[in-house]
């Protein structure tokens, strides 16, 4: 809200204006964070003298990144060596998604106080 309008007065508001602005400065939106999730599976190759072939083995460890793009699924494999980067940057990229979901709420939570309140909406 705008400071030429009214905003809610009172220790929640003010509790709910604090925490939405400490969001805002810890999260700027950084270039790299990554959507979805990071999982490990393991596959056959099919080769029969390979060691997957045998029973009692997992096969082939795969790591695979899932995120929705567009309305669509996607799946894509990652290599070993990328994990790590990919994990770090998935992990960023959610706890992003959980501070814009809190900065929502804040904003709902404050336009609740303001009508209770009766103050004017700009």
């Amino acid at each position: 809200m705008s400071k030429a309008y009214a905003q809610p007065k009172g220790p929640q508001a003010s509790l709910l204006r604090q925490r939405k602005f400490d969001l805002l400065r810890r999260f700027p939106i950084p270039e790299d964070l990554l959507p979805g999730s990071l999982s490990l599976s393991h596959l056959r190759c099919g080769k029969p003298t390979c060691h997957c072939a045998q029973p009692r083995d997992p096969g082939h460890p795969v790591w695979s990144l899932t995120f929705m793009a567009e309305g669509r699924k996607y799946v894509q494999r990652i290599p070993k060596d990328w994990v790590e980067q990919v994990q770090r940057r998935v992990q960023a990229g959610r706890q992003f998604q959980d501070a814009v979901r809190q900065v929502l709420a804040a904003n709902a939570q404050l336009l609740m106080l303001a009508r209770k309140q009766r103050l004017p909406l700009p």
